[in-house]
Parts: C-alpha cells; sequence; structure tokens
C-alpha cells in the first residue's frame, strides 16, 4: 500500500467515527459535471512523416465532483472525491491518431492497440486535515500553480497524487507546498510516472524515462487589493530545479483597468539530467546527435490586458533564453505550462525563441447579451534554431498561431447554465520536420447541483 492510500484508509477510519458532527455533512457538496467534447486536427504538409493527416474525435465526459466539509474540533477532517467517466461516440482506428498503438492515446481516449477504446473512467480519492487556516489535502490533487498545472483542455480533467499543504496564517500571505508522485492523464485511465519533453519517449512512451518525486513549495503576497507578488520552487527529481517570480498589478486607468502581469523561471538540471542522455530534454544543442542537452533556460514574460465597457485589448512579450526549450512536467500526454503564450496548440517556448501576441475580447453584456463572449489572439515567434544529427536544420525559424474563441452559456430559465463554445486555432510554422496545424473544438457543458 503506498503512502497516499494509506493517508486515505486512516482519514475514511477517523471520519467513519465523526461523520455525524456538525460541519462534516452540512457543508458537503456535490456536482455532476457533463461535457461534450468534438475535437479534429488537420495537420498539413510539411517535411514530416505523414503518420496522420485527419484526426477528429467525439465523446461524452461526466465528471462527479464530492466535497465534504470538516469534522468538529481543533483538527478537522474531511474527504472529497473525484469520479471520472468518458464514453466515446465517434472515433474510427484512421482518426484516433495513433496508428502503431504505442503512444498513450489520441486527442480524447486511451488506446487499445491502434484505436480507442469504448469507455474509460478513474475514481480519485483526497483526505484533508485543517487546523485554523493551514489545510492539508492527500491524495487526488489539480493544482493551478507556477510551477504545476493541471490540464483541463478536453473531455476530462488531467489529476495527480500526491500531498499538498496550503496556510494563510498570516494575514495576506499564502504558503503553498507538496510533492507530485504520479500524473493521470487527461485521456487515461492509469496513474504514470513524471517526465519532461525529450525524456518521455514521445511518440513511443515505452522508451521514455520516468521518476516519481517532483517537490515544489512557494509564497503568494497581496501586498494591496491590487498588487500581488509570488515566489515558487519546482524540482523534479533527476530532471530540474525551476525558480519563479511573478508580479500581478491592476491598476484603475481612466474608466478602464489596466491589468500587468510579469514572470520569470530560472530553469536548470537536476541529477541525471546533466549527464545522462536518456533524460535529456529537447531544445538547441549543435554538439549533440540527438539534438537534446540538459536544462538551460531563463524564461520572462510580460502580459498587459486593458478592460473598459467589455473590451479587452492586450498585448505581450516572451524571451526564451538559453540551450534547452522551457521545461515544465509533460509525460508525452497534454500538459499545461505557466506562460501566457501556452496557447490551443503551441506554446511558443523553444530555445531561443522571442515572441509577441495580440489579443482582444469581448464581454456582449454591455449590449444586453450576457453569457455570450468571444476573443481572438495572436501570436509570432521567431529566432528559434534545431539541431538533428549533429547537424543544424532549421536556422531562425519562426512560428504563429492565430486562436479564435466563442462562448455562450445560458443565464436563466430551465437551461440556465448551460454552455456553447467554438475554439478555432491555425498554426504555422518552418521548423523542420514540423507539420502545420488546424484545430477545431465544439464544446458543450452543464453543471448540475447535487448538494
Amino acid at each position: 500500500m503506498n503512502k497516499s492510500t494509506l493517508a486515505i484508509a486512516v482519514a475514511v477510519g477517523l471520519l467513519a467515527q465523526q461523520a455525524s458532527a456538525a460541519g462534516f455533512i452540512e457543508d458537503s457538496k456535490a456536482t455532476l459535471k457533463l461535457r461534450n467534447f468534438y475535437i479534429n486536427n488537420d495537420n498539413r504538409d510539411s517535411g514530416a512523416p505523414k503518420n496522420s493527416n485527419y484526426t477528429a474525435e467525439w465523446g461524452q465526459g461526466f465528471q462527479l465532483d464530492f466535497a465534504s466539509g470538516f469534522t468538529q474540533g481543533t483538527v478537522g477532517f474531511g474527504i472529497d472525491a473525484i469520479g471520472l467517466l468518458g464514453v466515446k461516440l465517434d472515433s474510427s482506428t484512421a482518426k484516433h491518431g495513433n496508428p502503431n498503438g504505442t503512444s498513450y492515446g489520441g486527442s480524447v481516449f486511451p488506446s487499445d492497440g491502434n484505436h480507442a477504446v469504448d469507455d474509460f473512467s478513474s475514481l480519485g480519492l483526497t483526505a484533508k486535515a485543517k487546523v485554523s487556516q493551514t489545510e492539508l489535502r492527500i491524495g487526488t490533487l489539480q493544482p493551478k500553480l507556477p510551477v504545476i498545472v493541471s490540464n483541463d483542455g478536453r473531455m476530462l480533467p488531467q489529476t495527480f497524487q500526491g500531498g499538498q499543504i496550503t496556510s494563510s496564517e498570516f494575514k495576506d500571505l499564502t504558503f503553498t507546498g507538496g510533492q507530485i508522485e504520479h500524473a493521470k492523464g487527461r485521456n487515461s485511465s492509469n496513474n504514470e510516472g513524471l517526465s519532461i519533453a525529450g525524456a518521455n519517449g514521445g511518440s513511443d512512451y515505452s522508451k521514455g524515462k520516468f521518476v516519481n518525486k517532483f517537490y515544489y513549495g512557494g509564497v503568494d503576497y497581496k501586498l494591496n487589493k491590487d498588487l500581488l507578488l509570488q515566489y515558487y520552487y519546482g524540482n523534479l527529481e533527476n530532471f530540474y530545479k525551476q525558480n519563479f517570480l511573478g508580479l500581478v498589478h491592476n491598476w484603475s486607468i481612466g474608466p478602464g483597468v489596466l491589468k500587468s502581469d510579469l514572470r520569470y523561471f530560472n530553469s536548470t538540471d537536476d541529477g541525471k539530467n546533466g549527464h545522462d542522455p536518456a533524460y535529456y530534454t529537447s531544445g538547441s544543442y549543435q554538439g549533440q546527435a540527438s539534438g537534446k542537452g540538459k536544462v538551460d533556460n531563463n524564461l520572462i514574460s510580460g502580459l498587459f490586458l486593458y478592460t473598459v465597457e467589455g473590451h479587452t485589448f492586450g498585448g505581450g512579450y516572451q524571451v526564451s533564453n538559453g540551450s534547452s526549450d522551457f521545461p515544465f512536467l509533460n509525460q508525452g500526454d497534454g500538459a499545461s505550462a505557466y506562460i501566457p503564450t501556452d496557447m490551443q496548440i503551441s506554446k511558443f517556448a523553444r530555445a531561443g525563441e522571442r515572441t509577441w501576441q495580440a489579443r482582444y475580447s469581448y464581454d456582449f453584456a454591455k449590449v444586453g447579451v450576457p453569457g455570450l463572449t468571444a476573443g481572438a489572439v495572436y501570436l509570432r515567434g521567431d529566432n528559434i534554431d534545431t539541431y538533428s544529427g549533429g547537424k543544424q536544420v532549421s536556422n531562425g525559424a519562426s512560428e504563429w498561431e492565430r486562436d479564435i474563441t466563442v462562448a455562450y452559456v445560458i443565464q436563466e430559465g430551465a437551461l440556465k447554465n448551460l454552455g456553447f463554445m467554438w475554439k478555432n486555432a491555425m498554426w504555422r510554422n518552418d521548423i523542420a520536420s514540423t507539420r502545420d496545424q488546424d484545430e477545431n473544438r465544439l464544446i458543450v457543458s452543464y453543471s448540475i447541483p447535487l448538494l
């Protein structure tokens, strides 16, 4: 029995004695979330092998969230649960996107050989304890922090297994620390080890290198109602160490508000990543036949958004310095990074890359249509160098992406909170052995409160 399972078993035993205590039941909440999800990818011509020109999958996701209250006493105990079920509505072998049956799965579903399974499910439990303003959680986690972000970009969300403690004992200060041991992909029922790009095996995960220790910690300091300062540290054993500094500021200017979001990451190698080629990451490495090497990256970004009368205008710039691409937890099955260039298709964080972006969105509530929103983002990155077989294959290459999102949530009546969303992305590049891509996502979502 692993540590997380043992801790949950102990917590359940304690709760069995105190379940009738005020607070545990009365403060419990349960919600059933429904997400109908369709995605297609048109992988266009380039010099890369054409394993799959067009992929498309459609499914129905069910997510049951339960969160208990805490038992009474100096130490309050509780338990949370998340139940996930994905049902295939449409996915052929040709459109599943895993022709060789070697990757984690397709865009939405796990693979059974080279085709999608009919359904997949999992159950996650989290034991929790609270003393004053400090809370300990052990089990299934979905952190959204600068050094670790749970991905929710498909039919079902990504989850992690581990422990986390959060403390807000001091006014305007929040301390967070934890350890993650496993990840469960957004298209998987299984817990997997942790890795990064370049070492996770790519299309053949059986050849990847994985570990079971990611440590993280940090502090959020709310200097005043308009200014937040952050520091976080993350360490994926035998892969990388990462320091993060962040600043978020809101400034009322004229009739609107200017939001400034500044982020800085310093990432260096750890353990085997510094000398073992099997643990190397992707990047721009002239002397390596594989085109891979140890983690070495400094990333700095600034995003500025001005909101006025329903309009939001924005722009930003990001620089990714060093020999390696920006490192983040990436098991090869879809992952998120806490950078403002993490878009629908690309992340714009390759070694040496310089990226600028422009954004616009509008909330139609200002013209009498509450619940309707629309937005567009355009990014362009350049100065990309890549190597393969010891030779340079891309010299100052570039990429660009245009994303459009339109969403509507019904505000009242019998179908209140029923949501519709269309996300369209176009990505083009001249990076060697990299294909252009168009993508559409259609999402219908609905939440039903049960408790």
